[in-house]
């Protein structure tokens, strides 16, 4: 009998949680954020993205932030959730300071993976005051149209309630229509876009979407 379950991320689920913001934030596209900023291989982009889950400064990349489904025992799908006043930009700044430390990456290097990512900013959302964001979703091929985001979901919305939140956001890329009516089957309805045309040529999609539900 298959036995599915969702546990909070623990350490050995570090190399999991890597491939998990990875995967996020490709989305539907062959490169995301952190393959454009990092650069070079996929290995490269994953060994980042394992420190970067285990740093002193916790961030909305952190292991410690995610819930995980496992089918059997092995890790399936995963998401985070927090609050954006507590962990914000600064946060994920100085997380990436110290991965950029440890792993010695120079000032270059910093400089120019940010001039190849920055179209970034051209698509980020604000949120209300008090809003709980869920981040990071990402499932294993092999494990997907298992309803896993949907428990994934509603377990960490119920968490968002627990800490007193009122409204949940989540993001999509414009043309991961999957994702989209996934979280819209979990009661979330599109109340932004943004579109950019530095982000469209850079990664290849016109913008995002943020969509919102009550708690």
């Amino acid at each position: 009998m298959t036995v599915r379950r969702i546990v909070e991320a623990r350490k050995e689920h570090i190399p999991f949680v890597a491939w998990v913001v990875m995967a996020a934030n490709r989305s539907h596209l062959p490169k995301g954020m952190w393959d454009i900023n990092v650069g070079g291989s996929e290995e490269d982009v994953l060994r980042y993205l394992e420190v970067l889950a285990d740093t002193e400064q916790v961030h909305w990349a952190h292991y410690s932030l995610f819930k995980v489904a496992e089918v059997d025992g092995v890790p399936a799908a995963g998401m985070c959730g927090f609050f954006e006043n507590e962990l914000g930009p600064v946060s994920m700044m100085a997380g990436a300071a110290e991965v950029n430390q440890k792993i010695g990456r120079t000032p270059e290097d910093i400089a120019a993976g940010w001039e190849r990512s920055k179209s970034i900013m051209g698509i980020i959302m604000e949120h209300e005051p008090g809003a709980w964001v869920v981040e990071h979703v990402a499932t294993k091929p092999e494990f997907r149209r298992r309803g896993l985001v949907e428990r994934l979901v509603h377990e960490m919305l119920e968490m968002g309630r627990k800490r007193g939140a009122t409204t949940a956001d989540i993001g999509v890329l414009i043309g991961n229509d999957p994702a989209q009516r996934a979280y819209e089957k979990c009661g979330f309805r599109v109340v932004i876009e943004k579109r950019d045309a530095e982000f469209e040529r850079v990664y290849g999609s016109p913008g995002a979407r943020m969509l919102r539900r009550a708690l």
